[in-house]
């Protein structure tokens, strides 16, 4: 009967409840995943009728650790045996219209289950003596665990419209457990949706990357999509949804395809941020969408368009804007460069300037790329996974041989002036870019000595003369 609580700490707490003649109860999360059968996480939600705060307080006495309190909330937590324990009080919710902030009163094990968001949430544990280990629940969790729903405890419009955030963990719940929202709560959230502009875009983002990180996150997408919620939270993806028909000529629906590339990206990797790049990379279509009646719908320029749009969408849904931005930035703006390396002849110039602008992004590009192949044509899509084999193969091999990955000139632009008695400005920087240009297209190999014959070639067709030589071996000391 007690399988679902061997961690020590359920005992401990279990005796001091009865010193004390308080009750508790394991809830939420735990509970859940023990009934799941799910790994086990660190984290432990227990409620107390009663002060949560003093009994952790008497726990941390009793287990001589550290107790942090926090006030505002009505919460204390303590680490025991490496299991982050929260205390809270059973608590009874009721809200104001403009805020997700409750009014808290004190309130019985009932009332607590009444105020959780969903009923796979709302189950719990005794801890009591008298039926230490019985489980509590009053909505039928169990049963929509075994039937794979989400469901609200009580009417889902007060569930949503009191905390709109709800709707987010909805979608973020059903997408993490491949569950399917009850078609009441999926009506309230369509119904309710416009409330989401009260929550913060920290708390919306915060959930929004929860998705993103799931095994699929189109399942959470589509849900969004469908419910009206992602055109109020991120209507730059909304926007990539439609197809536009002129002289029988349609284009596909880029918002599928978007979904579509990111599950494929999923695949591949659990990096978020790749995922992030899967999202953005044809951001820009629907501004650069035009109808031409010789090639049909083009997006010309959606690369370099989508690569600009990225930092203004990172700040507007808070997301950092860092070099993690910069990495979403770049491959958005390269997206394109080796499906077309595997549509066509694969140079190796084409390859050392692919290797010189992604640099050690290079894999997480190709990446992208093979996931932004969906086309229904089987034959279409075997012939281009095959070419991006031989295009991963040429970059492997090409940067062995040119190790143009991260380049750095081989002549700096200081050598450049040193050489020349120049001072800084225009011809300093296109010494430097004729340099690296001849290197890029396979004129000169990338070394030292190589660079500095062809520097001083160029340097007399410019009627440039040498004032001072520089060293031609660099000493690694």
């Amino acid at each position: 009967m007690y399988d679902n609580l061997q961690h020590p700490i359920f005992t401990i707490i279990k005796e001091l409840a009865e010193t004390t003649h308080t009750e508790c109860y394991v809830i939420g999360g735990y509970v859940r995943d023990y009934i799941m059968k799910r790994p086990f996480k660190n984290d432990v939600d227990i409620v107390v009728v009663g002060s949560g705060i003093e009994f952790a307080t008497l726990l941390g006495e009793k287990l001589h650790t550290k107790v942090a309190v926090y006030k505002n909330f009505g919460t204390a937590m303590l680490v025991y045996e490496g299991l982050n324990v929260e205390f809270v009080g059973a608590r009874r919710e009721s809200y104001r219209a403009n805020s997700r902030k409750p009014i808290v009163e004190d309130g019985s094990l009932s009332d607590d289950q009444n105020r959780r968001d969903f009923t796979i949430n709302a189950m719990a544990f005794s801890l009591n003596k008298a039926d230490y280990g019985t489980l509590v629940d009053p909505f039928g969790g169990v049963q929509d665990l075994e039937q794979r729903i989400i469901r609200t405890p009580l009417d889902p419009i007060e569930t949503f419209s009191d905390d709109p955030l709800r709707m987010m963990r909805a979608i973020r719940f059903a997408t993490q457990l491949n569950f399917k929202i009850a078609i009441e709560a999926i009506t309230a959230i369509t119904d309710t949706k416009e409330r989401i502009q009260i929550i913060s875009k920290e708390r919306i983002i915060d959930e929004i990357n929860k998705i993103i990180l799931s095994p699929k996150p189109s399942v959470g997408f589509k849900y969004l999509f469908d419910t009206g919620l992602l055109e109020l939270i991120f209507p730059a993806m909304y926007n990539l949804h439609g197809v536009d028909i002129i002289d029988g000529k349609g284009h596909k629906d880029n918002f599928y395809h978007t979904l579509e590339v990111l599950d494929n990206v999923c695949e591949l990797s659990d990096d978020l941020w790749l995922r992030w790049a899967a999202i953005m990379h044809d951001i820009a279509k629907p501004a650069t969408k035009r109808f031409d009646k010789k090639l049909g719908w083009t997006f010309h320029g959606h690369e370099d368009r989508g690569a600009r749009m990225v930092p203004k969408l990172f700040a507007e849904l808070k997301l950092p804007l860092h070099e993690k931005m910069k990495f979403v930035q770049k491959l958005v703006q390269l997206h394109l460069r080796p499906i077309v390396l595997a549509q066509d002849i694969v140079t190796d110039s084409a390859v050392r300037r692919l290797l010189f602008e992604a640099g050690d992004d290079i894999e997480a590009l190709m990446m992208l790329c093979h996931a932004d192949v969906t086309t229904k044509n089987e034959f279409k899509k075997k012939k281009y996974r095959q070419n991006f084999e031989l295009v991963k193969q040429k970059l492997k091999d090409v940067e062995e041989r040119d190790k143009v990955r991260n380049w750095q000139p081989p002549i700096s632009g200081e050598d450049i002036m040193l050489l020349f008695g120049l001072a800084p400005g225009r011809t300093v920087g296109q010494l430097k870019n004729l340099i690296r240009e001849a290197i890029l297209e396979g004129e000169i190999p990338n070394s030292r000595i190589e660079a500095y014959q062809f520097l001083v070639q160029k340097a007399v067709e410019m009627n440039l003369t040498i004032k001072q030589e520089i060293p031609l071996e660099i000493s690694n000391s």
